[in-house]
């Protein structure tokens, strides 16, 4: 370092302390010290002498030690171009004695600068003014790398460079995403190069050459030259390269040699200064006119100044006017002698004054304007980005491309495309794998190329038709994505790429860390999700789907129920007996109770009258019964037929994992067979539905359960008991399109990664296929194409795990298949019983021998005989005029005076007929049923009506006839005789009905 003092001729001295590298520091404070001593505006009488010390920046102690000799001597301020080590024990003494500390920051050997941890946060009260601005390297690079849209590069820097400069950086790429790799340049860089390719194989050689394309340094530009210089002599780079160059300190000379040494694309960032547009005026500031070789831009000394060059003079010409306002105000305070070693010295009493007046300042200088803020740091810095074309000529142009401040960031359009649109005439070579519905072949035709088709086939052609190229395209020999071996070389699609067989891959091909080390992805073009194709459960023919929405159970209860009420009515009937009213035909039998009870049930109605006040309580409570059963009964009934429920069935990921029933595996040395094993093996997954599918995927080694293509493991799902666990959107595609819709996906919602381009590592086409991915994403192109290939509106139901028809549309006859049944049923069963009590009747008919079968009854004699027992009768309620009489044997049982009467009509019994009889008095017609009860030889078959005319004839069961001799006929209508006190009629145990 050097100590330099600024004295006033006769009173005082000034000092500073450099760097002992910096001989031009100590050269350009020279020449700003004897400019202002000629300048009698600033110093009138006064005379600044200039007395300078060397220190070796890497002594903080040295550093202190000249600086307290400086302070015992007498001081006003004090001045360092030193590097950080040494920069934080001065900022401590200044502030410890409030001495005003302009320190100029210095990187060693011209290597870009890196924030000092010692005086990164300035305060207000701090005594130590920082002349150079802070260190916005990491911003510049950072926006610089984003405007490119770069996703991976390397950094390399020099052996002087401080590493820890680009901690934020770092930190920002990784948020971003970026792929960043860092490498150490050493000073021996030729024999760095050779212990490359001594150490590196072949594959590793071409992987190292792909990851120069994009690089960004951080060197000094003499470093820079000879790294530039050695990489191209040893073609470890071509003309598709793009470089970029930070440093503050890069001159117009570096600039020209770096672009002369450097191929393919040259980017150069460096710290500016802007210049008045008036060349008559760039030399004079103010009340100050500044050296001509330093400010005349192409004056060869001016051309090679120094970043702290320019901060040293107009340090030096900020602090002359400080002093100059301090004598016009008569504000100025002698020279402090301190003392650094005494422990009871005291600071300088004028030291704030004097910092005060120094942050007040500023000046206009060769670095454009010098001045503080609050905190003590300059804000002023500007940043000037500089660039090539694309090529080999070593002689091309470099134009200014932005610039860069941090107010208003960066002013400029920064584009890496290499290609644009133009990439006419280029052909590139394809490697596909067959993949419905991303590549299919569409045309084989013997002797002709192949024809593809599919989704990624129109995106390529989309990208072909915006660019202007052309491609070949081929399949890959294993048919297989590829998958790294047991060597480290990889095999499948990924193994062309990486042994530059190809230069571009596609198919259903997923982005993973794997694949990205050794090949380059453009962008996702898709979205990426795990899903499982199964097959629907075929819908059985369900026979009594009337009956589902009751259990068995239930239905069995309703039954038992309907017994239950049908046998309490009929107690309470035998208990409380009902009285029926005249003419009734009906009985309280339980055949009859059970009859009504159902009747009611079904909403029917019933037949028999219950007028007891228990009856009906029971008949009121179960119609209220019947009312709100048969009301769940359809509305649960709709439901069913129009819902179709599932159980048990596989509807996520987490259903297939949790159960071992149904086999399922995916393609082997696949991606997701990659990813089920990495994330089923790693012991810190939270979710353990992966470890779950692992155990049933690597069953035998995985053998058993998995594939060798993904045709054969949809082959399996839909022709056996399989589901496949494979990409969603290739599922969603065979789903779609499969003949019967008989197959079905589950997937995962969570899109972790996607489908993209690949390319050699490196390749120049990446980006610019990135952008036209983007540009199709972002107007809608990119969704026309997958609306061609997965419909909205297909006529299969992708997510349903049976084949269920859709709302709305009509119910078929499988959902009344049951109800025609129990009709049928019910039919069959009608005729059944039907043909039993035919033939029962006729059995039981040819066992009774009847003397009368032969016989022609004379009706009259019987009529006459009836009449006689009715006048017989006790009770004169009774008589028989010219109404009709229905007569059953019960009737006649109840007549006291019949009962012995009906012993002389027994030969009538047994005779099973209906008998019609004319009474000759009024030509009427007597209509008589005889039961079996009491006389079963009463009981007539059907009479045919004989008004029309003619001899009554009427057949017997032996094929006879009964003979009349009545001609006419005509009914005989019934007119009771009232009498209170006759009860026989009343009586409702009796079956009689007149």
């Amino acid at each position: 370092m050097t100590i330099i003092a600024l004295k006033f001729i006769l009173h005082f001295y000034f000092w500073a302390i450099f760097d002992e590298s910096a001989k031009k520091d100590d050269e350009v404070f020279r020449m700003a010290v004897a400019d202002l001593n000629l300048n009698n505006e600033i110093l009138e009488t006064e005379k600044i002498t200039v007395s300078v010390e060397f220190v070796d920046g890497n002594n903080p102690f040295q550093a202190v030690q000249e600086a307290c000799e400086l302070m015992n001597r007498g001081i006003l301020a004090l001045v360092s171009s030193i590097g950080c080590m040494s920069a934080g024990s001065l900022q401590s003494l200044a502030d410890a004695m409030h001495i005003p500390h302009l320190f100029i920051q210095r990187a060693p050997a011209g290597t870009p600068r890196s924030s000092c941890p010692s005086t990164s946060h300035p305060q207000p009260d701090d005594y130590t003014l920082f002349v150079r601005p802070p260190v916005y390297l990491n911003d510049v690079i950072f926006q610089v790398v984003m405007e490119y849209t770069w996703q991976k590069f390397i950094i390399f820097y020099d052996t002087d460079y401080d590493i820890r400069g680009i901690e934020n950086f770092l930190d920002q790429t990784s948020q971003q995403g970026m792929d960043v790799s860092l490498q150490k340049v050493e000073s021996n860089i030729n024999m760095m190069i050779t212990g490359m390719f001594r150490t590196m194989r072949v594959e590793e050689l071409h992987r190292y050459r792909d990851t120069l394309r994009r690089a960004v340094l951080f060197m000094s530009p003499a470093t820079a030259k000879a790294f530039i210089t050695e990489v191209v002599e040893t073609n470890l780079v071509a003309f598709d390269c793009h470089w970029i160059i930070i440093n503050e300190e890069i001159s117009d000379m570096d600039v020209q040699e770096l672009v002369m040494k450097s191929i393919g694309r040259l980017t150069l960032v460096r710290q500016t200064f802007p210049l008045s547009q008036n060349s008559s005026q760039r030399c004079v500031r103010s009340n100050h006119r500044i050296n001509t070789s330093l400010c005349d831009p192409k004056d060869p000394k001016a051309q090679m100044l120094e970043i702290t060059n320019r901060y040293i003079y107009d340090t030096v010409l900020l602090l002359a006017n400080t002093f100059h306002r301090k004598l016009e105000d008569r504000k100025w305070h002698s020279m402090a002698s301190l003392s650094c070693i005494r422990k009871g010295s005291k600071p300088w009493q004028g030291g704030k004054s004097m910092l005060d007046t120094v942050k007040k300042g500023g000046v206009s200088g060769l670095t454009s304007l010098l001045e503080f803020n609050d905190n003590g740091t300059n804000p002023n810095i500007y940043f000037e980005i500089l660039g090539t074309n694309y090529g080999e000529d070593r002689g091309r142009g470099v134009s200014r491309l932005g610039t860069w401040d941090p107010i208003h960031g960066l002013n400029g359009t920064l584009t890496d495309r290499k290609l644009e649109n133009n990439m006419r005439g280029v052909v590139l070579r394809v490697v596909t794998v067959l993949e419905e519905p991303f590549v299919m072949v569409s045309e084989n035709v013997l002797g002709k190329p192949k024809k593809y088709q599919g989704f990624s086939i129109d995106v390529l052609d989309a990208l072909a038709n915006y660019l202007g190229f052309k491609y070949e395209i081929y399949v890959a020999p294993d048919h297989k994505y590829g998958s790294q071996q047991a060597d480290g070389t990889w095999n499948g699609l990924i193994g062309e790429l990486v042994f530059k067989r190809a230069d571009v891959g596609l198919s259903a091909l997923t982005i993973t860390p794997d694949r990205e080390s050794v090949v380059d992805f453009t962008t996702r073009y898709m979205d990426y999700s795990v899903g499982v194709l199964l097959r629907k459960a075929e819908r059985t023919v369900d026979m009594f789907a009337c009956l589902a929405p009751f259990d068995l159970s239930l239905w069995a209860c309703i039954a038992g129920t309907v017994l239950l009420v049908g046998t309490l009515v009929y107690l309470l009937n035998w208990l409380n007996p009902p009285r029926l009213p005249m003419g009734s035909v009906s009985s309280t039998t339980l055949y009859n109770s059970m009859w009504f009870v159902y009747g009611s049930f079904v909403q029917q109605g019933g037949e028999v009258p219950y007028t007891t006040l228990a009856t009906r309580m029971m008949m009121g409570v179960w119609w209220l019964f019947a009312l709100i059963v048969i009301s769940s009964y359809t509305a649960n009934l709709a439901a069913f037929l129009t819902i179709s429920r599932i159980e048990n069935s596989i509807q996520s990921l987490q259903d297939l994992a949790k159960q071992t029933d149904l086999p399922y595996g995916t393609v082997l040395d696949s991606a997701v067979y990659d990813q089920v094993r990495s994330k089923g093996m790693n012991p810190f997954e939270r979710d353990p539905m992966y470890s779950q599918m692992w155990r049933m995927i690597n069953r035998t080694g995985g053998a058993e359960n998995n594939v060798e293509e993904s045709k054969e493991g949809i082959r399996k799902v839909k022709y056996g008991r399989f589901a496949f666990v494979w990409d969603a959107a290739v599922l969603e595609y065979v789903a779609i399109n499969d003949e019967d819709c008989s197959l079905y996906t589950v997937s995962n919602n969570v899109a972790d990664r996607g489908y993209g381009i690949a390319m050699q590592h490196g390749s120049p086409y990446r980006d610019i296929f990135s952008q036209r991915i983007l540009e199709l994403q972002q107007n809608g192109d990119m969704d026309i194409l997958k609306l061609k290939w997965w419909p909205r509106d297909s006529p299969c139901d992708l997510y349903s795990p049976v084949g269920t028809r859709k709302s709305g549309s009509a119910l078929d006859i499988h959902s009344f298949a049951g109800v025609f049944f129990v009709l049928a049923a019910g039919v069959v069963l009608s005729c059944l019983i039907a043909t039993v009590e035919t033939w029962w009747t006729r059995r039981k008919g040819s066992r009774v021998p009847s003397k009368e079968d032969d016989k022609e009854i004379d009706l009259e004699h019987l009529h006459h005989r009836v009449n006689s027992l009715c006048t017989e009768d006790e009770s004169p309620h009774k008589q028989f005029s010219t109404s009709s009489i229905d007569l059953t044997p019960l009737d006649m049982d109840s007549l006291p005076a019949a009962r012995q009467a009906l012993e002389q009509i027994s030969d009538f019994r047994n005779t099973h007929i209906t008998t019609t009889t004319f009474i000759p008095e009024q030509i009427q017609t007597l209509s008589r049923s005889l039961s079996a009860k009491a006389a079963a030889g009463f009981a007539f078959g059907t009479v045919q009506d004989h008004r029309t005319g003619g001899p009554f004839r009427q057949r017997a069961p032996n094929g006879g006839f009964f003979r009349s001799p009545i001609k006419t006929m005509s009914s005989i209508p019934y007119q009771p005789t009232p009498a209170p006190n006759f009860s026989y009629g009343n009586d409702p145990d009796r079956g009689t009905s007149i």
